[in-house]
This record gives C-alpha cells, sequence and structure tokens, in this order.
C-alpha cells in the first residue's frame, strides 16, 4: 500500500509564525510593568526655618515738587533746589554712587469746573531720587538735612542686610533640623524608618522688608527735633523639601 504524506495547510504555518511574533512583542512590556509595580517607600516632606537680624542698610526715597506758570520755570525752579539736596546728601555721607534718580516727571496743572472745559493753571516738576544708607546712624540726619535744603516729599523706607549669606544660612541649618525633625516624626507614626536622603530642594530666601506707607509729604518742616527711626529686625526664611526613602 501506498502512503502519501499529507501537507499541512499553506495558511497555517503563518498563523503559528505570527502568534510567536506576538508573544514576544508582549513580553518587554510585561516585563516593565513588573518593574514599575516595584517602587521604594518615601516621604516626602517640606519645613522652613527662619532667622532674625538687625539689617544695616536702609534704602529711602525722597525728592523736589515745585509748581509755577510755565513748564520751563518749574524745571528751572526743581533743578534748582535739588542741587541743593544733593549738596546736602553728600554732605550727610551719602557716596555719590549711592544715590539714583528714580522718577522724573513734569505735568501739566488743570482746574476743572462743572460744565466748563479744563483750565491750565501751571505745571508740576518732580524730581525723585532713591538713597541707599550704609550707616543707620546717620540716616534721621541724612533726611532732616534734605528737608533743610528743600526736599519737600519722602516717599517711603525699607531695610535690608549688605551681605544676608550668614542670615540665610542660619536659616537653611533651622529648616534642615526642622525637616529632619518631621520625618523622625512621620516615622514613629507609620512604623517606617528613614534610610536615605533621595532628594532635597530649596526655595525662599533673604528678601528686604517691604517699604512701608508714605513717611510725610510737606512743604517745610520744623527742624527743632531730629528725625527719629526705628531699623527693627528683619526676618529671614528659608523653606526646603525633601524626599525620603524609608524602610520599615
Amino acid at each position: 500500500m501506498t502512503h502519501t504524506a499529507r501537507r499541512l495547510p499553506a495558511i497555517a504555518l503563518p498563523a503559528l509564525l505570527g502568534g510567536a511574533l506576538l508573544l514576544g512583542a508582549a513580553a518587554p512590556a510585561l516585563a516593565q510593568s513588573n518593574d514599575a509595580a516595584f517602587k521604594a517607600t518615601t516621604f516626602t516632606l517640606s519645613a522652613y526655618g527662619e532667622t532674625q537680624v538687625a539689617p544695616d542698610m536702609a534704602t529711602i526715597t525722597l525728592g523736589v515738587q515745585t509748581d509755577a506758570a510755565t513748564a520751563a520755570e518749574a524745571l528751572k525752579a526743581n533743578g534748582a533746589r535739588m542741587n541743593q539736596v544733593m549738596a546736602a546728601l553728600k554732605k550727610a555721607g551719602i557716596a555719590a554712587r549711592d544715590i539714583q534718580t528714580s522718577n522724573l516727571s513734569l505735568n501739566a496743572q488743570y482746574a476743572y469746573e462743572q460744565n466748563q472745559p479744563p483750565k491750565l493753571t501751571g505745571y508740576q516738576a518732580s524730581n525723585q531720587v532713591t538713597i541707599t544708607v550704609r550707616d543707620l546712624a546717620k540716616l534721621g540726619a541724612a533726611v532732616d538735612a534734605t528737608v533743610g535744603a528743600g526736599a519737600n516729599t519722602v516717599n517711603g523706607i525699607s531695610f535690608g542686610l549688605a551681605n544676608p549669606q550668614a542670615a540665610e544660612d542660619a536659616a537653611r541649618l533651622a529648616a534642615v533640623k526642622a525637616l529632619q525633625a518631621k520625618a523622625e516624626l512621620y516615622g514613629r507614626a507609620t512604623g517606617y524608618k528613614a534610610v536615605r536622603l533621595v532628594n532635597l530642594s530649596e526655595g525662599g530666601g533673604y528678601t528686604p522688608a517691604p517699604p512701608p506707607m508714605p513717611v510725610f509729604a510737606m512743604a517745610k518742616r520744623e527742624m527743632a527735633d531730629a528725625t527719629s527711626v526705628s531699623a527693627g529686625e528683619l526676618k529671614v526664611r528659608v523653606d526646603v523639601s525633601a524626599v525620603y526613602e524609608v524602610s520599615q
């Protein structure tokens, strides 16, 4: 008897190969999924540290406003008086590098009446300078000297630090100690212990105290008493956040 070998249909072999290819492609995705499931347990925490320090410098804005019938007259009067103010500042010990013009303007002035068009009454010139006082003991005397020389606006004062590095570093140390204490607290509460610091980041830092409301604005001032200025203290704050790997 003659036996004839049976052959598989031509479609069967590609179908089997296709199944093998699909199975091979699925394997890496499954492995990647398994890897993602094994992640370390972590604490993500934040804290801050603060330090207070006396300022050693101040900035103050002062200037001259003048009114006149014409623009030229207003500017001329303003320039003459401002020259006197600048001379007084230098005499009070303020260096030229610490005097900076912060505003210069000339504006027309109008009178307004009901049902009437605005009426030009003159011009107002304004010149303001921002000065940096590096010896706070001279601050009150410098203000008095400028007012005596013709300054009639003092718009604000802010205190600062010439070199904030030491204060910032003290705040950083306090912030890290607070962070470590918080990690230990969470560890006691959850039964986990921090075993490795994974990440540490910082925010915040030294910023000068914001200027207060305008100190005064005047045309004349009696000089019987010296201007008293209280610097107080600056608060320097540093914020930190960290990720700790923890284990039981």
